[in-house]
């Protein structure tokens, strides 16, 4: 399966059960890199704008790049409100948008996806001098009894988990993509509380996550079933994330 149709079924899990971006992004965004609401923002691998909602609701005009059919029919039915938001059918290799034309980059949960040495020369080319590349992902934390048993079950059910984690991406590849500029980092706190329903639905939204046609999936949901009632309070259980933002600046010069 190509990695751009890996979500194509799992649209309307992802939609209602993926975690957004925490509202402090924004304030760090505008003192660290000025970011205003003219900046011009281009969201790549944009998914169903989940990413691009908080630059939305800064008031920007985003560039909501998605190559899954499915992922930007989404965005374009859920995000048509906006007056600055606009879907563009494209890559991280290729987006189609102007040369020069970006003055931040963003990438949210998507940029372990990307052809690295391709995305990095075709952010060079949309970017504007001095341009700033954002990527930040919801880091699913495993710390905590219910959050060691639910990351069990993915290693135990999951149909490539072990070998698409070999696409979380480290310090030396961050330094590589955006050398020779510097790095900044930084972390927030986040958090998901779900009933079962829900906790289903988070669940599915994965790509390596078996579907209903599967053969392990009635078995894989009684385990996530025993899991929820073992951990719960008050019928809910809690995810807690931590959201990395790692961002740095185009130079042309």
């Amino acid at each position: 399966m190509k990695n751009t149709e890996r979500f194509s079924t799992r649209v309307e899990n992802y939609v209602k059960y993926r975690p957004h971006y925490p509202a402090a992004i924004i304030p760090y965004l505008a003192k660290e890199v000025g970011l205003t609401r003219d900046t011009l923002v281009a969201d790549i691998g944009a998914g169903t704008g989940i990413s691009a909602q908080p630059f939305l609701d800064n008031g920007n005009k985003v560039y909501a790049v998605e190559p899954n059919t499915e992922m930007r029919e989404m965005a374009e039915k859920l995000l048509h409100r906006y007056p600055g938001f606009q879907s563009v059918a494209g890559s991280a290799e290729n987006t189609t948008l102007p040369n020069n034309s970006i003055e931040l980059i963003l990438a949210g949960t998507a940029f372990h996806w990307f052809d690295q040495s391709a995305t990095a020369a075709e952010f060079q080319r949309i970017g504007k001098d001095n341009a700033a590349i954002v990527l930040m992902w919801n880091v699913r934390q495993s710390e905590l009894p219910f959050e060691k048993s639910y990351e069990k079950l993915l290693h135990q059910y999951g149909t490539d988990y072990k070998e698409l984690q070999h696409r979380n991406v480290g310090a030396s590849q961050l330094a590589s993509f955006f050398a020779p500029a510097a790095i900044h980092e930084t972390s927030f706190q986040n958090a998901q509380i779900f009933d079962f329903a829900a906790l289903k639905g988070r669940m599915l939204s994965s790509s390596y996550v078996p579907e209903k046609d599967h053969p392990s999936y009635p078995a894989m949901m009684k385990d996530l079933e025993d899991i929820f009632w073992k951990y719960q309070e008050q019928g809910m259980v809690k995810f807690h994330y931590e959201t990395k933002l790692y961002w740095g600046r185009i130079s042309k010069k």
